[in-house]
């Protein structure tokens, strides 16, 4: 195999595949980058076993054949390489020059063969999505991480459903870790062939990878193919093996109700919070929401550090409520938030309370009251 690459062509994707061939897996060759040559062209595919992901690049093509490269080692070499036009060629037992005239690598390449098959995903019925949207969905759904050590599939998966109704059809993601949870929804103004009773779980860390390729023009084509999620965009691919389990039933959890619907400033709400974490720890991560007529009141108790308190005004008439939460469920769904202001719906010490913005309905987070 010989062939030339220019450097801007392929830096962003090598840059963007380090989180899949860094990561631990049980064969050394998924730290590799597989390149096939084909025509004018490379192909650039990796994977960790659980997430794959393939692309086509352009290219001057001498000699086909293939190789695989230490991902690290190519991107660290392609990133500092002082021109454009970056020769790689294989010599002999799988050892590859990298360079040009000035500049010149000899590496250690893996035997190609080794590299784990993509799965067949021929004939997928895929459908159409914006591409910025569901970047969106992912990074609010992936905010919501369970412990490592878990290994339900409705912990370290987001529920990927769609929803068709007589009137709407919506794609929607739910995720969770068991004290909170947040349902996204994409509701589609145009026409569109969506499959129905669709519920899949889908791993958070392959949909970490994919928020990574996606931009906020176009659209992306997703569907499914034997136990495998598929996104498609241009010349690029990502496969991600599902999750076997079942999602829990959240939708009681996620209907709003009546009775206390209270406005804020959500800038001067998530200052507040981040004020009241900074004494917080592993073992006192709770904080006291006092509401009451016209204010709400939120006291930090750690006996490892001290004490503190601060009050805001808000629109608030009815019994007060006494409830404890953890503020970093707050801080981290109000930094998803892009509105300016945000509704909070709570109804009593024992119910979640549900956040979402003053005009975007399309998210909605859920955080249960802890115990202390």
């Amino acid at each position: 195999m010989k062939f030339t690459v220019n450097k801007n062509d392929i830096i962003d994707v090598l840059s963007k595949i380090q989180g899949l061939t860094g990561r631990k897996s049980n064969l050394a060759i998924t730290e590799a980058v597989l390149i096939r040559t084909s025509d004018s062209e490379i192909i650039l595919t990796v994977t960790d076993l659980e997430t794959g992901f393939e692309g086509i690049y352009p290219a001057s093509i001498e000699t086909d054949g293939t190789v695989a490269i230490n991902a690290r080692k190519l991107y660290e070499i392609v990133r500092d390489f002082p021109i454009d036009e970056i020769n790689i060629n294989e010599v002999e037992n799988n050892w590859i020059e990298i360079g040009n005239e000035n500049v010149q690598y000899n590496i250690v390449g893996m035997n190609p063969s080794d590299f784990p098959d993509s799965p067949n995903i021929e004939d997928v019925d895929f459908f159409k999505i914006d591409s910025k949207f569901l970047k969106l969905m992912i990074d609010r759904s992936i905010v919501i991480s369970g412990a490592t050590d878990d290994k339900r599939a409705h912990i370290n998966g987001v529920f990927f459903e769609t929803i068709i109704n007589k009137d709407e059809k919506i794609v929607r993601m739910v995720s969770t870790d068991g004290s909170r949870l947040s349902s996204v929804d994409y509701i589609y103004e145009t026409e569109i062939d969506l499959p129905s009773d669709m519920g899949i779980i889908i791993p958070k860390k392959g949909l970490n990878e994919v928020s990574k390729f996606l931009t906020r023009e176009g659209v992306v084509q997703v569907g499914i193919k034997n136990n495998n999620f598929v996104i498609k965009k241009d010349k690029e691919i990502i496969i991600i093996r599902l999750l076997e389990g079942d999602f829990p039933e959240y939708k009681d959890i996620i209907n709003k109700e009546d009775n206390y619907i209270i406005n804020l400033d959500k800038k001067l709400f998530l200052m507040m919070l981040k004020r009241m974490s900074i004494l917080s720890s592993e073992n006192y991560k709770g904080a006291i929401f006092n509401f009451s007529d016209k204010r709400l009141v939120i006291t930090t108790t750690n006996p490892d550090m001290g004490e503190s308190k601060e009050e805001i005004s808000i629109e608030f008439k009815g019994e007060p409520i006494e409830v404890a939460f953890n503020p970093r469920y707050f801080i981290e769904t109000l930094n998803v938030i892009d509105d300016d202001r945000i509704n909070i719906n709570i109804v009593n010490e024992e119910r979640p309370c549900l956040i979402e913005g003053e005009n975007d309905k399309s998210f909605l987070s859920v955080v249960m009251p802890m115990r202390i």
